[in-house]
């Protein structure tokens, strides 16, 4: 029996069968079940942010479960307290940490902060985005501005109004002096690595201050140098009520941060919330590595370079490419994103098909320019493939 039959017989059905059996990896290059090379540029959907086997994660990961692997919230320990002062240094603002296990578990701990905020200060309702993606628990799945993966769960314990994403007038009209916070996104990431329009950001921030609602900034997938700035708000100029971090924070060990700022950060009282793994020795070692690892500069230099390549290709299927940093999409003239997924896999790289029209490319920030150039070299020949 084959391992993509065992995986259908074991696990529920949720994911379906992926396409592709990874068995190991290398920097940016991943090798499947087969012994077939692929360079990555999904990076574990924007979470690998060292590659592969990056020696920094593996010395900082094997030296720190060889002395103690897990702790529990009843006890501190040195690199969860080292990484809390890290992320507030670079965050160069007064704030406190609260440490969760994945972006959906960051996001729930920044509504129930936000809850109690506004059940203190008597108000009534949240407001988020159109097509924002937050998480999938009930608390961070009612943020979440997708109908198709929303609806079937409701009803939902605390009324959320949506609105367009990057319309500051719709915005404004939203949010009262009842609304508990604002939820946003600097680049939606599942609806298709979509930015805001220039100053977007700015007016959330302004609207949130003239009516007491919080501004919370979901940085699940832009923080940690993926947009060529450690976090995406800091480009924007703009500092949020309540930060989320996630996926490239652990370089692909599981570690979520909610972090609030001023009197945000001290909402929470002693039993308020909790996580038994938050926290973990060995996750918190490993987000240093990746902190003490990733070169902004080099980032931004790669990025630059893949942007400029891709916007070079002419072809039918391509309309544009859209994103910051080293998180970009491809957007076609046509709903061929899974056509264009699979004939990239068969030309040796991964890449993700996001939306129907979309497809997001993110590799990891260690990613060279020869890299990304046999990528955009690649890219005619893959889009002629899967337009058929």
């Amino acid at each position: 029996m084959n391992l993509f039959t065992r995986f259908e017989n074991a696990f529920m059905p949720n994911y379906g069968v992926p396409p592709i059996a990874l068995a190991r990896g290398e920097g940016t290059r991943v090798w499947d079940a087969e012994g077939r090379q692929y360079l990555d540029f999904i990076a574990g959907l924007a979470t690998s942010s060292l590659g592969h086997a990056h020696p920094a994660l593996v010395e900082a990961v094997s030296a720190q479960v060889a002395t103690i692997a897990h702790t529990s919230n009843l006890f501190l320990h040195e690199p969860e307290v080292r990484l809390a002062e890290r992320l507030l240094d670079l965050l160069n603002a007064p704030a406190r940490v609260f440490f969760a296990n994945s972006g959906t578990e960051a996001n729930e701990a920044a509504y129930k902060l936000a809850l109690k905020y506004g059940r203190r200060e008597g108000r009534s309702y949240f407001v988020a985005a159109e097509n924002g993606f937050h998480g999938r628990t009930i608390g961070a799945l009612s943020l979440t501005g997708k109908r198709a993966i929303r609806d079937q769960f409701g009803p939902f314990p605390v009324e959320v109004r949506f609105v367009p994403y990057g319309d500051a007038d719709a915005l404004k009209e939203a949010v009262t002096g009842d609304c508990i916070a604002v939820f946003l996104e600097p680049t939606q990431g599942e609806a298709g690595v979509v930015p805001p329009p220039a100053g977007y950001f700015e007016s959330a921030r302004e609207i949130c201050d003239s009516t007491g609602a919080l501004l919370v900034a979901d940085e699940i997938q832009s923080a940690i140098g993926r947009t060529g700035h450690w976090f995406a708000h800091q480009a924007d100029g703009v500092t949020p009520d309540i930060l989320t971090l996630a996926k490239g924070l652990g370089g692909g060990l599981p570690i979520g941060a909610c972090v609030g700022f001023g009197d945000a950060g001290r909402l929470f009282e002693k039993g308020d919330h909790g996580s038994t793994f938050g926290g973990n020795p060995v996750s918190c070692a490993a987000a240093l590595a990746v902190l003490d690892t990733v070169d902004l500069d080099h980032v931004k230099s790669v990025a630059a370079r893949l942007r400029t390549g891709l916007e070079s290709v002419r072809h039918p299927l391509l309309k544009g490419v859209r994103g910051r940093g080293l998180w970009l999409a491809a957007v076609l003239t046509d709903d061929r994103s899974a056509q264009v997924q699979q004939a990239a896999a068969h030309a040796g790289f991964l890449v993700n098909a996001v939306q129907p029209d979309a497809v997001r490319i993110a590799p990891p920030l260690i990613v060279t320019a020869e890299e990304v150039d046999a990528l955009v070299a690649a890219l005619p020949a893959i889009l002629t493939e899967a337009a058929g």
